[in-house]
């Protein structure tokens, strides 16, 4: 199957969709590339690239940064790094733990690498031994960009949910036409202090719209659907 790169916000941000199967789950997933101010992509939680994928991406600009932004989302960085092997490589913590033989210039922190420091802000959730990402927010055109802290799918979802995917997100997680954090960190946030205080900054960014990798995109009041989202955990350590 082939994909597209569709170009998200001009000349800024690019997103391709694609199926993913995950725990006997047929979904979708999305992987984000942002061209930075000097040409270069920044491209994040990388899907597999086929020769036409490839051709699309390299007519935008260079991938220069390849970045794995959760424990989720690392399955297809070899595989992109043999493609464009100059780029240097960013993961998440704990990936470099969890896949041990997976190649990596830097792992992400609480401040934006000076490779783009100028352009993002970008914080760490530390969830648990399961599960954790880095929420990253492009300045310039106000997108917060997510991996799994947040998932946005029912009766509008663009693709086809499956019955599987349906009674899980309706009857076990209650998510469905309920945007939510993933199934992994609702079944435990680890040390929710600290997970608030990470939220607590994505929500002092002023963005306007939500990129995420599972469900549609949140374009209207993103602010007040992520801090929905969020609302036990913030609420239970104040």
């Amino acid at each position: 199957m082939t994909y597209s790169i569709d170009e998200y916000i001009r000349d800024k941000i690019f997103i391709v969709e694609y199926p993913i199967r995950f725990g006997g789950l047929d979904l979708y997933s999305r992987m984000t590339i942002v061209k930075l101010y000097d040409g270069k992509l920044w491209l994040h939680s990388p899907c597999k690239l086929d020769v036409n994928l490839k051709s699309q991406i390299d007519s935008i600009g260079e991938i220069a940064y390849i970045v794995a932004p959760g424990n989720f989302h690392h399955l297809h960085v070899a595989d992109l790094q043999k493609q464009y092997p100059n780029a240097e490589t960013f993961l998440c913590p704990g990936l470099e733990k969890k896949r041990a033989e997976l190649k990596f210039d830097w792992i992400l922190g609480n401040r934006p690498d000076p490779h783009w420091g100028s352009e993002f802000e970008q914080v760490v959730i530390q969830g648990t031994r399961i599960i954790n990402e880095v929420a990253f927010f492009h300045l310039s055109t106000k997108t917060l960009i997510l991996v799994d802290l947040l998932e946005n799918i029912g009766d509008d979802y663009t693709h086809d949910a499956g019955l599987l995917l349906q009674f899980w997100w309706k009857a076990i997680f209650h998510m469905w036409n309920n945007p939510k954090a993933a199934p992994e960190y609702q079944l435990g946030w680890g040390d929710k202090a600290v997970v608030k205080k990470a939220l607590d900054k994505i929500l002092s960014w002023d963005f306007g719209r939500i990129i995420l990798a599972h469900g549609n995109l949140i374009e209207s009041n993103a602010k007040a659907v992520a801090a929905k989202a969020w609302e036990n955990v913030l609420h239970e350590t104040q």
